[in-house]
């Protein structure tokens, strides 16, 4: 049985990670870790909790000592290592925090999976998951590619930019197997409502302000959380050594536009008058070091393995808002704080 670490586990990206492999592997013991910082909620895999080849362990990658000391006892095969800052809000008020989970984090995993394997790297992997906030801003033409220079403009896009340097620098210099994966914005159930879309979600039902940063003219690529749990999953097994895959959902949209569809979709969901949460919208400073575009080519993850994006975007977001209009009562545990409990009421008292 292979034993495989899945950091950041109880995230939003993670837990969908968590309970694909947990279900579709079940010759694999999968160790979820997670510091259970405000953005880690163990109450997103209830579903799959008592699995018999599911185990949760509470820790903090930031912890030297402690992660040596798990990979002595785990002896991992592999690594798909997601736990980290991710808010660029976040970062820009506090980049210390970045930097010690993001970056000096991310190394005390790869000493750890260095001496343990212990130059015995047949079979391991280390799979370093990004962000395509690492490449900086595009203009209105050109997209990301692999090959595309690091030019991070935040603290968060720096942090993540270092630790993807230390992930290569680890493969060259010890020869360490890892694969890197830069991915675009992801929405789909159980994220956490700071970001965007199920802020925007709960902020409608609840006819309170949107604020769009500046004019709203800013334009991600937006990605199915689930279709990016399938395309870890490929890379992760098919993934060749030493290389880099863009997930993207080939699906770009201005911000101003993204949130004007969703209004729409919630006023005829909540049976409201047309252009009713329209009128929610609020334009607010911009933020500092916003980049204005990302856009991702995942062409080469399509040519190499075979992985594309399942659902047209227009499909994906009226399911994530159903999603989030049906579990109005995770959505009232995490912006109430309740689901911070649910670690010591499931698990402490075992």
């Amino acid at each position: 049985m292979k034993t495989i670490l899945i950091t950041g586990g109880a995230g939003f990206i993670g837990s969908h990670v968590v309970r694909l492999f947990v279900n579709k592997y079940p010759g694999y013991k999968i160790v979820n870790l997670d510091k259970l910082t405000y953005a880690g909620n163990l109450a997103n895999l209830i579903d799959i909790e008592n699995k018999t080849n599911y185990e949760f362990v509470k820790g903090d990658i930031v912890d030297s000592e402690f992660i040596q000391n798990l990979f002595e006892e785990k002896k991992f095969d592999g690594v798909i290592h997601l736990a980290a800052e991710s808010h660029v809000d976040r970062s820009i008020s506090n980049p210390t925090e970045f930097v010690f989970t993001n970056v000096i984090g991310t190394v005390n995993l790869l000493n750890a999976a260095k001496h343990i394997w212990n130059n015995n790297f047949t079979g391991k992997k280390f799979y370093h998951i990004s962000t395509d906030e690492v490449y900086g801003s595009l203009g209105e033409e050109g997209i990301f590619t692999e090959k595309t220079a690091y030019d991070p403009h935040s603290p968060y896009s720096a942090s993540k930019a270092s630790s993807d340097h230390f992930v290569r620098a680890y493969l060259d210099t010890f020869g360490l197997p890892s694969v890197i994966s830069n991915c675009s914005n992801n929405y789909g159930s159980f994220q956490f409502p700071e970001k965007l879309v199920p802020l925007f979600i709960n902020n409608i039902k609840n006819n309170k302000s949107l604020p769009v940063y500046g004019k709203g003219e800013n334009i991600r690529d937006w990605l199915w959380v689930e279709d990016h749990a399938v395309a870890i999953d490929v890379i992760f097994h098919e993934g060749k050594i030493g290389e880099t895959y863009n997930i993207g959902g080939f699906n770009e949209w201005k911000n101003i536009d993204l949130i004007r569809a969703m209004c729409r979709i919630m006023d005829r969901k909540l049976k409201r008058i047309a252009g009713e949460s329209e009128k929610l919208i609020t334009y607010v400073k911009d933020r500092a070091g916003h980049d204005l575009r990302y856009a991702i080519d995942a062409t080469k993850l399509k040519n190499e393995l075979g992985w594309e994006p399942s659902l047209q975007f227009e499909e994906g977001i009226e399911k994530t808002i159903d999603w989030y209009l049906e579990n109005e009562k995770w959505m009232n545990n995490v912006t109430s704080g309740d689901y911070q409990k649910y670690y010591k009421q499931q698990y402490v008292k075992r």
